[in-house]
Parts: C-alpha cells; structure tokens; sequence
C-alpha cells in the first residue's frame, strides 16, 4: 500500500431525495482535494415509481426484494436519473466524473442472492474478486471521479440490485491494498443514534461489541444493519478510517472540527 489517501463516499438515505441537500453536498465535495469514489444508492424514487406503476415493494431487514420488475425500475432510477443528475452537479461544480454501473467495464460482478427461506429476486451479493481494481485506479490517475451506483451484473448478461452500503465496502476494501482509504457513509442523520427521534443523540464511538449489544436490545435495526455489517468488516479488512455522519457535514468530518458523527472503532 501507498501513503496517496482515497476516500470512498457513499450517499444514500433522504439526501438523495432533497436536491437542495444533495447539491450542498456536492459543493462540499467538490472542494475536497484528496481522490475519492462517490457511491449513491436510490433515495425514495425508485420506490414512489414502482408504486405509480402499482408494483409492489419489499424490504426485509433494509434489504430490497428485486423481483424482474423491479430490477429494471431500479436499473432506470440508480444507473440513469440519479447517477446522471449527480455527474452533471460535481461537472457544475468542475469536477470530471464518470457514472458507471457495475456492468460498464465490468467494474462489478456479482453472483444472484441464493438464501436457504427467501427469495430476494434480482439481487447480486459481492464476492472477494467482485471489483475490477485496475480499472477505477486508471480512472483516479487520469482524474476522473467515479461516481457508483447500485446497479451489478452477473457476467452471463443479467443485472443485479446489490445494496449499496455494500458496494462502498467492497470498493474501499478492494482499494486498501493500494490507497490509505477512508470509508464514509453519508445520509441525512447525524450519525449512529441511540434513538431514532433524537438526532442528538449521536454514538460517537462505537466498537462491535457494542453494535452486537445494541442489536440485541432493538435500538439498533432495519436498514442500520447492513450498513454496520459492512463497517465492520471493511475495518477488518485494511480500511482506516470509517465514518457514519449527516451528508452536510463531510467537511466538518474530514477536518475534524464536529463530533457529530459516529466512527467506528476496533
């Protein structure tokens, strides 16, 4: 590994949903000066389609059911309107950047979900060579951002929905070999909470046996879940530093002048 830093930004949650927060956001960003990776997932848009078109929708434990309906609703939303419109923001605010699904360059592969009780549809689950490294790092040393969405495929033609916490991971994983990466988690929250209604009630530390605690006593759960397992197991796999936090708060975050957030720790 390199001393050179990456930042591997993931936003997702209602901050995809509110362009006024989404282009702060993306004015913050754009004056960062360390490389990064912009991941996104899909806010409430796919789900509002879906139910405009009367398809019905599905969560369990935060992780969508993708029936053949819905993976091209979801294609339409995650790999165009929003991976196209949040290009154009960073290009507005002169940042090169280039929208890519897991397909284009065969930057992801994944495998369809096969879980023993439920069928999750078109859903691709990340294996350890999922991520094409080469690839994004040719695009970082020519300057480009990467901007990432959920949308993978299984190399036999099929796309795959694959959560995007996860994506994140995978992606800020696969680069640690290479980069000392940071893996941020942005949405509208200030971070972790100990309880839901109060967005002051931020964990500003949390190690995983805590999270396991706080996952027994239901104070943490749905779509948090997911989103911690991938913490975790990117802080075991060679990543630095991780951050949960409120999406216009990056820069507080990045030059430590705010505790509103949570990191996670060992």
């Amino acid at each position: 590994m390199n001393n050179q830093k990456l930042l591997v930004i993931k936003i997702g949650g209602n901050s995809i949903d509110n362009s006024n927060e989404l282009s702060c956001f993306i004015e913050n960003i754009a004056t960062i000066k360390t490389s990064f990776i912009l991941v996104h997932g899909g806010g409430k848009l796919a789900t509002d389609l879906a139910e405009k078109l009367n398809i019905p929708q599905q969560l369990i434990d935060g992780r969508r059911i993708t029936d053949a309906e819905t993976i091209k609703i979801a294609t339409m939303v995650y790999a165009g309107y929003i991976n196209k419109n949040i290009v154009a923001l960073l290009q507005k605010n002169n940042k090169n950047s280039i929208g890519l699904s897991g397909a284009d360059a065969n930057l992801i592969k994944t495998t369809k979900r096969i879980h023993p009780t439920i069928d999750y549809g078109f859903v691709g689950d990340l294996k350890e060579n999922s991520v094409n490294i080469d690839f994004l790092e040719n695009l970082i040393n020519f300057g480009l951002i990467p901007v990432v969405n959920a949308i993978t495929h299984d190399g036999n033609g099929q796309l795959l929905n694959t959560n995007a916490d996860s994506i994140a991971n995978a992606l800020a994983v696969s680069l640690a070999s290479k980069y000392e990466v940071s893996l941020l988690y942005c949405f509208e929250k200030k971070g972790v909470l100990y309880d839901p209604s109060n967005d002051d009630s931020v964990i500003e530390n949390l190690n995983h046996q805590q999270f396991e605690q706080l996952k027994k006593e239901g104070i943490i759960s749905k779509g948090m879940l997911p989103k911690l397992d991938n913490c975790f197991n990117a802080l075991q796999n060679g990543v630095k530093e991780i951050g949960i936090l409120k999406a216009t708060n990056i820069l507080s975050f990045l030059n430590n002048t705010t505790h509103e957030y949570t990191r996670i720790i060992e």
